[in-house]
């Protein structure tokens, strides 16, 4: 299914995980927040990289951007809402919401190489069991900038041992998009105690011989907002993405000869 498609699905509705959705195509977290707090977020987002590579900006009041031919109050399939730090709804349309002076921020999402990971062999366990990708807070702060601190976020996909550097090798050159992992193993040395309960998406199993292995994720700027506590910003539901009418291609890094 290409971009336009999808995004007249979830305009009509449609509300489900966009994980697996239009292979080929780049997903994008988004973050809107007002005029005043964006140059906080953009220098958050340049201090953590990682976490938060930014895709695309636009401008003030803007609900479309040059990667996303669509309206982005309308064409995710759910919608995040905080006030003062609080998560205080979960829709599916936000144009009552959207105000003149908000900054839409797009950023790189790990679904992007998902379909990369299962060419090269690496199972994405989300996907066989028909879940959103759990995420985690961590005990890692990110630098902070201006009004806005928080955890570092990250993505799990349990990795069969002997394909995790195959894994780490793929995503790397996807460095636009979350890229190589920020770590491999035991959860507790990041400050995750269960990985059965995840704070944002869904459990899912790890399987005797496989190693949790953790991505940057673009949820953490949710987390700062949450932190931080500003008076107003919307938000993608984590794992309900931004499906833009980039091609993945055009964020792979070629090897060099």
């Amino acid at each position: 299914m290409a971009p336009p498609a999808a995004r007249s699905l979830f305009r009509a509705g449609l509300r489900v995980s966009t994980s697996g959705w239009c292979a080929g195509w780049t997903q994008a977290n988004l973050v809107a927040v007002p005029r005043d707090l964006a140059y906080d977020l953009l220098v958050f987002a340049q201090r953590n990289p990682k976490p938060c590579p930014v895709l695309d900006v636009t401008d003030p009041g803007v609900a479309r951007s040059a990667l996303f031919d669509g309206d982005l109050r309308t064409d995710l399939p759910a919608y995040r809402v905080y006030r003062d730090g609080e998560l205080v709804d979960e829709v599916t349309d936000v144009r009552e919401l959207w105000r003149p002076d908000l900054v839409a921020v797009l950023l790189g999402c790990s679904f992007t190489f998902e379909d990369a990971l299962l060419t090269a062999g690496v199972p994405v366990r989300h996907l066989e069991v028909g879940r959103n990708v759990p995420m985690y807070r961590t005990s890692i702060s990110c630098r902070p900038a201006g009004n806005l601190r928080g955890p570092l976020v990250v993505t799990m996909r349990p990795v069969p041992a002997a394909k995790v550097a195959t894994a780490a090798r793929v995503t790397a050159r996807y460095p636009a998009v979350h890229g190589a992992p920020v770590h491999v193993g035991d959860p507790a040395a990041i400050g995750i105690h269960d990985l059965d309960a995840p704070d944002y998406g869904d459990p899912v199993p790890v399987h005797s011989g496989e190693v949790p292995v953790f991505w940057a994720c673009g949820v953490t700027p949710q987390a700062a907002i949450q932190a931080s506590r500003p008076p107003f910003a919307l938000s993608h539901a984590p794992g309900y993405m931004a499906i833009t009418d980039a091609r993945d291609t055009n964020y792979l890094v070629p090897y060099e000869e």
